[in-house]
């Protein structure tokens, strides 16, 4: 009986140890799994890659401008903005690295921006004295 309950946690187990689908860090050992087993990673197409860039950016712009005015206003979803449009135009137009990696350097200067506490301001005025006679200076 006690060897049951104990193969009975082994699947658990090992679902937990597999590598989670949205974690960044994860397909490496994806794609070292898969290679393992003879199916390496299906390249991109060149067609597929600029929708594919331009969705990935719009999703930043949009968490850019997510409530927005309650943080640091519109001016880091404006760099986010002019970030992307640079990532788009040195990455096809051009196909300059150098100026690519600028505009993703932007973007994440933007995000950076964007979750930046601010500071708090202070509340309280000093009271104002009065006069003898009832009045304010």
């Amino acid at each position: 009986m006690r060897w049951k309950q104990t193969t009975s946690i082994v699947p658990g187990i090992g679902v937990s140890l597999l590598p989670k689908v949205v974690c960044p860090v994860c397909w490496p050992a994806y794609a070292g799994m898969l290679s393992a087993l003879g199916l390496g990673f299906i390249p991109l197409s060149t067609k597929y890659l600029l929708p594919l860039t331009v969705g990935f950016l719009i999703v930043a712009i949009a968490a850019l401008g997510f409530k927005a005015r309650l943080r640091r206003g519109y001016s880091p979803t404006l760099l986010g903005v002019l970030a992307s449009v640079v990532v788009i135009y040195g990455k096809f137009s051009l196909e300059s690295n150098p100026v690519m990696f600028a505009g993703l350097a932007a973007l994440i200067a933007a995000s950076a921006w964007n979750t930046w506490p601010q500071r708090k301001r202070s509340c309280c005025i000093e009271p104002q004295q009065q006069t003898g006679n009832g009045g304010t200076r």
